[in-house]
């Protein structure tokens, strides 16, 4: 992530962010002791112990940057004062993709609340930046990993 990134989020994504880091924050010490332990028992080149601590320590330590830079880049949306007629952070969209006539739903969620499983969608998706900004009604082309698709936005609902 650059520095300039902005990084659109509601309140309830910001809160699940910061509860993330409180507890990867709660691991740290208890990692710290592991490689402590693992030093004392000796050569470091063939203790497998002392290995998985430190990848521990340091795949711990990148996701609380990154956390952190979310949350500089924060930018808080309130889908309460979004438009009603246009596809949003915090609105649940009804689409077709009119190649094969398959009809999806989809939230549009911000950082922290992403779930693709549950169609929790980031807004910041190639789907969702498609479909930001439109309506019902409305073709737009999303350039997803697969290729472009041709979706038919059918309904906006905010729940």
């Amino acid at each position: 992530m650059s520095g300039n990134d902005a990084v659109p989020m509601t309140e309830e994504g910001m809160a699940k962010i910061k509860a993330e880091m409180v507890e990867l924050e709660k691991k740290r010490p208890a990692i710290k002791k592991a490689i402590e332990e693992a030093r004392e028992k000796g050569d470091l080149r063939e203790n497998a112990d002392y290995h998985a601590a430190r990848e521990e320590l340091a795949m711990l330590n990148a996701r609380i940057a990154q956390l952190n830079g979310m949350l500089a880049n924060a930018i808080i949306i309130d889908p309460a004062k979004a438009p009603r007629n246009k596809v949003v952070l915090g609105c649940t969209v009804t689409f077709t993709r009119t190649g094969d006539q398959r009809t999806l739903v989809r939230a549009i969620v911000g950082a922290g609340q992403a779930d693709p499983a549950s169609g929790k969608i980031l807004v910041t998706s190639p789907l969702a930046k498609a479909m930001v900004g439109h309506g019902p009604g409305e073709t737009v082309t999303a350039e997803l990993p697969g290729g472009a698709q041709e979706i038919r936005i059918d309904k906006i609902e905010f729940l």
